[in-house]
């Protein structure tokens, strides 16, 4: 699926995506608030500034993906894969980082703390 695809559907009240092949997709600044993306491949994925409160990224897999900016407030992203992604100057107010993956290439806000969110280093 490609970033026109999965914006025209959104609009027209879809938001179960579940499992999408989204992998470097661009969807800079683009309004997603509650999509359902649980499980899909958001890879290398550019989602600055996109806003995605409310959102399921439970189990996503998000390395390497831009989301310098997003709002990921509320967002699920239990078991998310967050390895080599950038998460500067991210909303993560209310966010379920239980159990999302990082590495030491993972950028964060500075004072962002993964341990004290239960995410797991590999």
């Amino acid at each position: 699926m490609n970033a026109e695809e999965l914006k025209q559907r959104y609009t027209a009240g879809e938001r179960d995506f579940t499992g999408a092949n989204l992998a470097e997709v661009k969807l800079i600044g683009v309004n997603l608030v509650g999509i359902n993306l649980w499980g899909a491949d958001l890879s290398g994925a550019n989602l600055a500034r996109a806003k995605l409160w409310g959102a399921n990224l439970s189990g996503a897999n998000l390395a390497k993906a831009n989301l310098t900016r997003a709002n990921l407030s509320g967002v699920k992203l239990t078991e998310a894969n967050l390895r080599q992604a950038k998460l500067v100057n991210t909303k993560l107010f209310g966010a379920n980082l239980s159990g999302a993956y990082y590495d030491n290439t993972t950028r964060f806000s500075r004072g962002f703390d993964p341990v004290k969110n239960n995410m797991r280093k590999v």
